[in-house]
């Protein structure tokens, strides 16, 4: 990252056990190529385990537009073996792995991640295109792990997932607008670096209100397995189910079905107003057995069909702490499941609780199938603040299938970086292929993504152990970003009623070459976000972290601080993070 730089750094050297641990995860974490053979995403792998940093998407013909890193294999991984494992061995080290087998809380996860997406010159490729993700699991991740005193795992980092954790206050749609959102640009020249700037692409969903919040239809599925009996499992479970009945509307429905050695339904759909009968439910939740041979998800899906609601919320919420077998037998089995209650109308999302390092890819995947956002939840201020600010936001969804692309003027930049988002990336040509599966957005929820921005005529940033900007023969198709823009931001969605064939809506947003303020000018949000990316990319501790320094990167974000009380418990654990 080049915001706050240090010019002597170095890159850290990588032992050959660190980069064996890399591999090994990366293996167990299943296929790293987030393409079908036609070179679209697969909507079964949209957001792949940890996060594999290669986003190809496409060939390897010399000018693609798919942001591979150069690689030149055609493969997707990023090592040049055309394996597809990311290791450069020339095996597929995924044969026979499971890839929900979870991370345990001291596998010695490795000290060092090299996802870094590259810089890419405008006049190859202009356009930069993915999926909207407003997950929050990555960071949730970082704040785990800092309660129990380990250090961040690189491999677990999600840029976009620090950034996106937290409330920025983008405008947001008139209530006559025909978007249920607004799209917000703001740039900023960078502090330190002047051949860098900063764009920030905001996206403001409306808020939360009586004209678009649905009757719901809730199943929690709780995992009751001896695994799940320590006080930051079973019983954070009880109180985010707690929590939730106060945030829920008297005729909305919850059922729980809890599954361990097999599945049972607990409570059948009961409306809110039942408060007491469903507070004794809670309670009653006792941990014991093993999770095989479970039917809960199944079970689960029956529930959530006996109750539907056809112009209602119909959802899933698997409470687990990831050591889970739902009931399928396989990783792809279930996913399919997942998808095809999707299209039913029955949507899902994993929440894991405590301090455990188990299952997060898995977690993450079916999250991402079910339409659902991943969260992880280990203590009772985590319970509260999921009640209460994501629970409803989350499956109330204002838009669907939202894709971001963004086209660079390349008579005015030179090349771009994004910052994070590296399984989350979109084919270019996918963009108006409104059958290509993306993210979906929540009432109230903000979205946001930074690029770094070399303007032509300055020179793009020579960091040690980078990869190599990408080019190649220029891109000669249609252009769309008019002549006097620095670029275009393109949004393309669904409506949340629209089928799955339906054609999408699209919407733009212009920002000129002149927008660029001095840091110090631009709003408190932008700065704030800047500096959980540079944290996320410290974390992650690519070649780009080198030029982070981090006594600069907490005097950059304390000012800053006194905004929420999540942004206060961020600045509070910066020298513990350090230490660590």
């Amino acid at each position: 990252m080049s915001v706050l730089s240090v010019p002597d750094a170095q890159v850290r050297s990588l032992s050959t056990a660190s980069l064996l641990l890399v591999l090994l995860l990366i293996a167990a974490c299943g296929d790293d190529d987030p393409s079908d053979a036609n070179g679209g995403p697969d909507a079964n792998v949209i957001v792949e385990c940890c996060g594999d940093g290669d986003g190809d998407l496409g060939d390897d013909d010399g000018h693609e537009r798919d942001h591979e890193f150069g690689d030149g294999d055609g493969d997707g991984d990023g090592d040049g073996d055309g394996d597809g494992d990311g290791d450069g061995d020339g095996d597929d080290d995924d044969a026979g792995v499971d890839d929900d087998a979870g991370i345990d809380d001291d596998a010695g996860i490795a000290e060092v991640s090299t996802r870094a997406n590259p810089f890419v010159l405008a006049d190859h490729d202009p356009f930069d295109t993915f999926a909207a993700d407003v997950d929050t699991a990555s960071y949730d991740a970082l704040l785990r792990d800092l309660a129990g005193g380990r250090a961040p795992v690189p491999a677990l980092v999600r840029l976009e997932e620090y950034v996106n954790y937290f409330h920025y206050d983008y405008p947001t749609p008139e209530p006559t607008a025909r978007d249920p959102f607004r799209i917000d640009l703001e740039a900023a020249s960078a502090p330190m670096r002047e051949d860098v700037h900063v764009l920030r692409v905001g996206i403001a969903a409306e808020a939360l209100g009586a004209h678009n919040r649905r009757k719901a239809n809730l199943v929690f599925l709780v995992d009751i397995s001896g695994s799940m009996g320590s006080p930051d499992k079973l019983p954070m479970v009880q109180q985010t189910l707690t929590h939730a009945l106060a945030t829920l509307e008297p005729d909305d429905l919850i059922s729980i079905v809890t599954y361990a050695g097999g599945a049972s339904v607990l409570l059948s759909p009961t409306p809110v107003r039942e408060h007491d009968t469903i507070a004794a439910a809670i309670e009653g939740l006792e941990s014991g057995g093993s999770t095989a041979g479970s039917r809960g998800i199944q079970l689960a899906y029956e529930q959530a069909r006996a109750a539907f609601l056809q112009e209602g919320i119909n959802h899933v919420l698997l409470c687990t702490d990831g050591d889970f077998n739902v009931g399928v037998t396989g990783t792809d089995e279930l996913i399919a499941l997942i998808e095809k209650e999707r299209e039913s109308g029955v949507t899902l999302t994993a929440l894991g609780f405590g301090r455990s390092r188990l299952g997060e890819a898995m977690m993450e995947r079916v999250s991402n199938a079910g339409n659902g956002t991943y969260s992880i939840i280990y203590e009772a201020r985590q319970a509260h603040r999921y009640a209460e600010t994501r629970l409803i936001s989350s499956l109330v969804h204002v838009a669907k299938d939202m894709k971001i692309q963004v086209e660079f003027n390349p008579e005015h930049v030179e090349a771009y970086r994004l910052l994070g988002y590296d399984n989350r990336r979109i084919a270019d040509e996918d963009f108006r292929d409104d059958l290509v599966d993306a993210g979906e957005v929540g009432a109230g929820h903000t979205v946001t993504a930074l690029f770094e921005v070399i303007l032509v005529g300055d020179p793009v940033p020579d960091i040690v152990g980078a990869p190599a900007p990408r080019g190649g023969a220029d891109y000669a198709g249609p252009r769309e970003v008019p002549a006097d823009a620095l670029a275009r931001v393109k949004v393309r969605y669904k409506r949340v009623a629209d089928a799955a064939d339906a054609q999408a809506l699209e919407v733009s947003a212009d920002i000129s070459p002149d927008a660029f303020l001095p840091v110090v000018d631009v709003t408190a949000d932008l700065r704030w976000a800047l500096g959980m990316a540079l944290l996320g990319e410290r974390l992650v501790d690519n070649a780009y972290s080198n030029t982070i320094d981090f006594d600069k990167l907490r005097a950059w974000l304390t000012p800053l601080a006194d905004v929420d009380a999540d942004r206060r418990q961020l600045v509070d654990q910066l020298d513990r993070i350090e230490a660590l």
